[in-house]
């Protein structure tokens, strides 16, 4: 049997041969919109190892109980406020936690870069995830936020970023198959031009790949909801923020028009609050969970 991904490969020998791209993600039944929150809307309560935070108010733990009493079907665990080392220990407490909560774990995220070419700091980013694809799994989560990543220095090359970018990916990809895991990738610094970001997005064939659409990392020309419809026929999750960019300014994000956008789309799955304003999280965040809420209906 001739697969998508054998094909590519023959076509590889020929420099005629057209082009395959991913298609939209293809599911079956009803739609299914959950909610969940990143613990990155948390992140100034949270300890932060890569940057020398270790004292916080909460740990991961007190963030999955919170979530817990905000009534979500799921959590999103972020893995920059998790202690480094990491131990199985901690990784079980965690998993044990969320299932006596009644939570999922809707995903996890990561911060990496895949601009680079061949060398030790590719190497050293590829470990990164490797190793972060590794701890998901063993916690059960499905999916994982990855960037594209953005090139370093000046004048640098942004089409052979966009080339390591997609060389890199299907790294990844291939490893967090073996474990199970999706990768969906974040419009985000280097890819929130929406044309760059699909580029990437569909030149990855693999089936442990996806967008992750985040509502608030757009380039602020023209309309930011048009972007978005672009983006959730690929999306395996979706972060909404409470702001929306437009025009050099941001102003509130339609909650609605995006949860619409989403169902539009064909998207299942969690609708994930990533909360970054300057407000109080904890006054704002039920208030927006309750907006969404009523937009998931």
């Amino acid at each position: 049997m001739i697969t998508r991904r054998n094909f590519v490969g023959a076509c590889a020998l020929s420099v005629t041969a057209p082009a395959l791209a991913i298609e939209p993600i293809k599911r079956s039944g009803k739609q299914n919109l959950k909610l969940s929150l990143a613990a990155y809307s948390l992140r100034n309560l949270l300890p932060f190892p890569r940057r020398g935070k270790k004292d916080a108010k909460m740990d991961m733990l007190d963030f999955v109980d919170y979530c817990a009493k905000l009534g979500l079907d799921g959590t999103e665990l972020t893995g920059y406020f998790f202690p480094d080392p990491l131990t199985s220990d901690y990784i079980n407490r965690i998993k044990r936690r969320t299932h006596v909560l009644g939570l999922d774990i809707s995903g996890g995220a990561i911060g990496n870069n895949f601009a680079y070419g061949p060398g030790a700091e590719l190497d050293k980013q590829l470990d990164y995830t490797k190793k972060w694809i590794d701890h998901y799994a063993a916690m059960g989560a499905p999916v994982i936020r990855v960037f594209a990543g953005h090139p370093k220095g000046k004048g640098a090359d942004a089409a052979a970023a966009v080339k390591n970018i997609i060389t890199n990916l299907h790294t990844a990809c291939e490893y967090a198959g073996k474990r199970g895991v999706i990768l969906a990738m974040e419009n985000h610094d280097f890819t929130t031009d929406i044309d760059r970001y699909l580029e990437v997005i569909k030149a990855i064939d693999s089936p442990w790949f996806g967008a992750n659409l985040d509502s608030g990392n757009i380039k602020t020309d023209g309309d930011p909801y048009k972007q978005l419809e672009r983006i959730a026929p690929y999306a395996v999750n979706a972060q909404i923020k409470v702001m929306i960019p437009r025009g050099g300014k941001r102003e509130a994000a339609n909650l609605k028009r995006i949860v619409n956008i989403l169902r539009d789309g064909g998207y299942s799955g969690y609708v994930v609050l990533e909360y970054e304003e300057k407000e109080d999280p904890f006054k704002a965040i039920p208030r927006y969970l309750d907006e969404l809420r009523k937009a998931i209906g």
